[in-house]
């Protein structure tokens, strides 16, 4: 039984620096579209894998984050660090509990909620940090995170579960 706990820990710890290390790393890659108001981070496409692998997807992604915000010229400063950090971190661990409900439309109502968290969130700071409206600033955050969570993390999403289920993708 410790030995399974053990090794169960050690999975973990893995994922979740995998998860932290390709966020951070995409965010590098695509460092220009993925800050300022207009922008589609394509890292977003990870969250979703929370609803599938839980605490550690979201300790990793909210590592991840961070470390891509706060090592990046294009970021906007700390409260972008903190700010983004936050609303992933929120948004990952929403979207685990929500799909822990197992229900119905679970996967479809937990992307929902990531996308309208990190919208809200970040969409709020840009506005203040750029001097958009708010409501601009929404829209713009909200366009970006439909495709990046909403068409590639479902799209993630579905594939990983079936290569974990062992059927062909």
């Amino acid at each position: 039984m410790k030995e399974t706990r053990k090794s169960t820990r050690s999975r973990d710890v893995a994922l979740a620096a995998i998860l932290a290390a390709l966020y951070a790393a995409g965010v590098y890659f695509f460092a220009p579209i993925s800050f300022a108001v207009v922008q589609v981070r394509v890292s977003d496409a990870l969250l979703p894998l929370s609803i599938l692998f839980g605490p550690p997807a979201v300790v990793g992604l909210g590592i991840g984050v961070f470390i891509g915000n706060f090592a990046n010229p294009f970021s906007l400063g700390p409260i972008d660090v903190v700010g983004g950090t936050v609303a992933n971190v929120l948004a990952t661990a929403l979207a685990w509990q929500i799909c822990k409900r197992k229900f119905r439309g679970a996967w479809v109502s937990a992307v929902a909620v990531e996308i309208l968290v990190i919208t809200f969130i970040v969409g709020s700071y840009l506005a203040y940090l750029t001097s958009t409206p708010i409501v601009l600033s929404w829209s713009y955050v909200a366009a970006g995170e439909v495709v990046a969570v909403g068409l590639g993390g479902y799209a993630l999403l579905t594939a990983v579960t079936r290569v974990i289920k062992g059927k062909q993708v």
